[in-house]
């Protein structure tokens, strides 16, 4: 099981469009009526999804695994007593069968089995291979992951004061509940060669007038690399490398382990995260149930 993609409705497509195949790094990967599909150079159809909208919002977080993988998580959900909305053909690139399930606070989570697998492209240093990780806050971080791990089947990697990090395979994290007041995407990191590879893409969105407003840094949970930026389209959006992978024997990490000394966020503590302007834009993208409320 892997996490696949983030779909986005988002106002102005055509210049997050433009933004994501210009700079950011994507290649256009097909649409679907209002619906632009975006792919790295892993093996995955497309990595990123946007939908013209009047108002920014989250249609899915996407996982894909074999069509066993699927269909046992589909039992595991359906044995949960969860709703699920089942499809018999996705139409995306790469088509495919599953299901969607939403969480405790609206999150919504679709799994795939992908029937028309694509093969990686050459890898480039300056463009991202895959979504890594996906980060949503949370109002009840402790429902949000005890659904990710009692319905879902994820494992708990780490436990911060600010966040819980979950994992769906060996990689530390495929998605992270942060403490908020609201239910929202706080991020989406998008995983880059290596450390180079994130250096450079800093350089390089700095260039065209994009500054960072967390790195370049080291992670403790997870121990990757970043760099955080704000999308033209209004949500944050990262280029990592280097992510932990951990065995199933991998100690759970509590609060009390990663604690950093006064004016440190991170391990190299080069850099403060600038919370005047990162704050709104890790609120702006919510699950669209919570925008009808």
């Amino acid at each position: 099981m892997k996490l696949r993609s983030v779909e986005l409705a988002v106002p102005q497509a055509d210049g997050a469009a433009a933004f994501l195949e210009s700079l950011w790094g994507l290649f256009p990967a097909g649409t679907r009526g209002k619906t632009r599909f975006f792919r790295g150079t892993g093996a995955h159809p497309y990595i990123l999804a946007i939908q013209s909208a009047a108002a920014p919002a989250v249609h899915a977080i996407e996982f894909s695994g074999s069509s066993g993988e699927i269909e046992e998580m589909h039992q595991r959900v359906r044995r949960a007593k969860v709703p699920v909305k089942t499809f018999t053909e996705l139409d995306a690139p790469g088509g495919g069968e599953g299901f969607m399930v939403q969480g405790p606070e609206a999150q919504a989570y679709r799994f795939v089995a992908e029937t028309a697998p694509v093969p990686a492209l050459p890898a480039e240093r300056d463009r991202p291979i895959q979504i890594t990780h996906a980060v949503m806050n949370a109002i009840d971080v402790a429902a949000s992951d005890r659904f990710a791990v009692e319905v879902l089947g994820f494992k708990v990697s780490d436990r911060t004061r600010a966040m819980t990090f979950v994992r769906c395979n060996q990689k530390h994290h495929a998605l992270a509940y942060a403490h908020s007041d609201v239910s929202s995407l706080n991020h989406i990191a998008f995983e880059m060669n290596d450390c180079d590879g994130v250096m450079r893409g800093i350089t390089r969105m700095r260039d065209a007038g994009f500054d960072v407003v967390w790195g370049p840094g080291r992670h403790g949970p997870g121990n990757n690399v970043f760099g955080y930026f704000i999308a033209p389209f209004g949500g944050v959006i990262e280029y990592t490398a280097e992510i932990q992978e951990v065995s199933d024997d991998y100690r759970v990490g509590a609060p009390e382990d990663w604690k950093w000394p006064p004016g440190r966020t991170d391990q190299w503590g080069l850099s403060q995260k600038d919370m005047a302007r990162i704050s709104g834009p890790e609120r702006t993208f919510r699950f669209p149930s919570a925008l009808r409320q």
